[in-house]
């Protein structure tokens, strides 16, 4: 399988990852380990890709783990041709913990906080992490493939 430039780098540095091939755009994917997510953000942020694009979040598969994705974009030779990046960190459900990029990208703020909310990943560090979207007394996490939707939604004013 063909690597892009970050996975090169990361093999030379002796970085544990994986590269996920390259998308219909010819943008390169990789997986990185929870614990090593920081101080590669802080990497690609020093070489350049300083935009978040978006950061989601999704349930693998039932029983097995979640993901958080990040899309990075570096516009170095002009708006016109971005270089751009996808990383995705993988957790275990029973303890779903991956290090803040807020520190880094403040854009990330209410995207992981989204994550946070609707499937139950922690970012560790996170200034204000909270839910941003269901109650605070909400149980669970609905975009999780397990969540068992409840029988009654409670109705509040909108007054």
């Amino acid at each position: 399988m063909q690597q892009g430039w970050l996975s090169n780098w990361l093999v030379k540095h002796e970085v544990v990852h994986r590269s996920l091939g390259f998308d219909h755009r010819g943008i390169e994917t990789l997986q990185i380990k929870a614990e090593d997510w920081d101080s590669i953000a802080v990497i690609l942020y020093v070489y350049g890709y300083n935009y978040l694009r978006s950061q989601c979040a999704y349930d693998v598969a039932p029983g097995g783990s979640l993901a958080s994705v990040y899309h990075l974009t570096r516009i170095q030779y002009g708006i016109d041709n971005p270089e751009e990046l996808c990383i995705k960190v993988f957790a275990q459900k029973d303890n779903p913990r991956i290090p803040s990029v807020f520190w880094i990208w403040r854009s990330s703020d209410f995207q992981e906080r989204e994550s946070f909310d609707m499937v139950g990943i922690s970012y560790d560090n996170h200034p204000r992490l909270k839910r941003i979207l269901m109650p605070e007394s909400w149980i669970g996490w609905p975009l999780r493939k397990d969540y068992i939707t409840p029988n009654f939604y409670e109705i509040q004013d909108a007054h």
